[in-house]
């Protein structure tokens, strides 16, 4: 992780308006947008360059049900997911990365977009289904309960790894890529039953089971 101190510059304004305007479109901070164009002018990786690294290689693990949003900032990504069901409900996926990436790699956070009552108890259903899931299959992991909560239609989850600290861009993207992949599939399969009226927890529970034997690195 990289050190921060406060430096004195001396700067033209035109540089510094020019330097503001793209820092607010960019929706970062004046010093981090200056850090990050000394870092690549002398060839240097920042946290957020990582980041925005990592972020790029989920979206091209994504397939096409999967909406990019707009970065809402250098350390968070947002994606969008549309679930069959009567409601036509959204989900929406919103991923934070930690900045030195040892111990916990970043937290997800899941939703539904909806006002619906019926539709919230449907997600509750869902989230509360895939914590039990999640606990039965990592309790060697997490004896003390996965790092998730699920509570008000909503899903939050931190990713850790041991090896965080040595893991690279390329195995932190194919593991939460594949993590969000598996919950939406999961969810879709959860919906489809509610709607034929049958329970799918078993298939759920099995499809979680057969991505753990997968999982080498986050989790």
């Amino acid at each position: 992780m990289m050190n921060k101190s406060v430096y004195s510059l001396v700067l033209a304004d035109e540089v510094v308006e020019a330097i503001d305007r793209m820092a607010y479109s960019m929706n970062t901070s004046r010093s981090n947008l200056i850090n990050q164009i000394l870092a690549e002018r002398v060839s240097l990786m920042t946290p957020e360059m990582r980041m925005r690294q990592i972020f790029s290689e989920i979206e091209q693990l994504m397939d096409q049900r999967f909406l990019f949003i707009d970065q809402p900032s250098d350390s968070m990504i947002a994606i969008k997911s549309p679930v069959r069901y009567k409601y036509r409900p959204t989900l929406r996926y919103s991923l934070e990365l930690s900045r030195d990436m040892q111990g916990r790699v970043g937290r997800l956070k899941v939703a539904f977009r909806t006002k619906s009552e019926q539709l919230t108890a449907a997600a509750e259903g869902f989230f509360e289904l895939w914590l039990a899931v999640e606990n039965k299959n990592l309790g060697k992991v997490f004896p003390d309960g996965v790092p998730a909560q699920a509570e008000n239609g909503r899903y939050t989850r931190d990713f850790y790894s041991p090896l965080a600290e040595r893991l690279s861009d390329n195995q932190i993207a194919n593991a939460v890529a594949g993590y969000i992949r598996l919950m939406d599939s999961c969810i879709q399969t959860y919906f489809d039953g509610l709607t034929d009226g049958t329970d799918r927890s078993a298939e759920i529970g099995a499809e979680y089971a057969a991505y753990v034997k997968t999982v080498t690195a986050v989790i």
